[in-house]
């Protein structure tokens, strides 16, 4: 008879992307799952309210301003003696700093994203922070450039690499035009500077100067958009199409109306919106600080990396799929594959295969 493990994740939000993963691992006969979540909404990403499950909770608490960080305070801790494996997700949270260290006697596991480079001061405070982290019994990494990463600074865990995996069934099931005009880029996510939305502006706009015929679809929170479209060219700001923040079920229908999708980010640990156009069948365009893009974006077979930052590299991949449409519908074919073995199910037991690994 196969063992059974209790296992309790806290985690910060309850974000669609992560709930899905909790859904498949609870619908798992060896696992006893309960999910504690930090606080119930993030402030910059305004999901829809949906029900909680049994197997899921918001803990009490509020939070400050930590750098660009939230620092939750929780309380009461929950009691997760009886666990077998407790999951954090962490290290910058006054709850998180408690709970790795009542936790030393347990086997706990850090899971998380990449962490941002840091230099200084940061630099310091980001250590000490993290350092609670060697006493975990293993580290889970979304995605490899993370995996990477934390094994150069706790070389003695071991180490398991799980990207995100998302529902994808509605990305997957969307049908797109053919042979339509103009060729469309999408960008998904917050317009702030982190998610390099001033560099793509600038690279679109020597696009469309250059005589391309294009347009630029921007879907999510509008930040600092505003700043940024003072950048381009009145010509320019024509073949833009602000769409505002969307609900997740709305997502696939934008993603439909494109051709194209662009993640030029600064930093990004992981950026789901990845996983969400491999499923849609389109190439990507990512930066070499995207988690994801690092994982699944293979340059001149699904898609392009360029340096992050870098205009004239962004502008040269945009021109390429610009000039060329049967280019980007072949490369979209290649990104649809990639999709379909990014099930919240086959992530669930990536997960599993961590448990019995440790529990061995």
């Amino acid at each position: 008879m196969q063992r059974k493990h209790k296992v309790a994740f806290v985690t910060i939000v309850p974000s669609p992307y992560q709930r899905v993963l909790f859904g498949a691992l609870a619908a798992r006969e060896e696992i006893d799952l309960n999910v504690h979540y930090l606080e119930s909404a993030a402030p910059d990403s305004p999901w829809p309210d949906k029900e909680l499950r049994a197997f899921e909770k918001i803990l009490p608490g509020f939070w400050f301003q930590l750098g660009n960080v939230r620092a939750h305070v929780n309380w009461p801790i929950p009691d997760l003696s009886d666990a077998d494996f407790v999951v954090l997700s962490s290290f910058t949270s006054v709850t998180g700093q408690v709970l790795m260290r009542r936790l030393r006697s347990q086997r706990w596991l850090f899971w998380g994203e990449r962490m941002r480079h840091q230099t200084g001061a940061k630099q310091l405070v980001q250590r000490q922070l993290a350092s609670p982290i060697a006493g975990a019994a293993g580290i889970v990494a979304i995605g490899g450039a993370a995996e990477r990463d934390y094994r150069s600074r706790f070389p003695n865990l071991r180490h398991f690499c799980i990207p995100y995996h998302c529902d994808l069934a509605p990305f997957l099931a969307t049908r797109r035009e053919r042979d339509r005009r103009p060729l469309t880029f999408l960008f998904c996510g917050q317009m702030i500077e982190r998610k390099g939305v001033d560099v793509l502006l600038l690279a679109f706009d020597r696009l469309i100067a250059s005589g391309m015929d294009a347009r630029l679809l921007l879907v999510g929170r509008e930040a600092e958009l505003p700043k940024f479209m003072k950048l381009v060219s009145p010509a320019t700001r024509l073949k833009v199409d602000y769409e505002g923040f969307q609900a997740p079920e709305r997502l696939p229908a934008y993603f439909a109306r494109s051709d194209v999708f662009v993640l030029p980010s600064r930093h990004d640990g992981w950026g789901v919106v990845v996983n969400q156009a491999l499923a849609t069948g389109i190439p990507i365009i990512t930066s070499d600080a995207v988690g994801a893009g690092l994982d699944y974006v293979e340059n001149g077979i699904n898609g392009v990396k360029v340096k992050a930052g870098d205009v004239d590299e962004l502008y040269g991949a945009l021109q390429t799929l610009a000039r060329d449409p049967e280019l980007a519908r072949t490369w979209g074919l290649r990104s649809r594959e990639i999709a379909h073995a990014l099930t919240p199910e086959a992530g669930a037991n990536k997960w599993v295969q961590v448990f019995e690994t440790l529990a061995e």
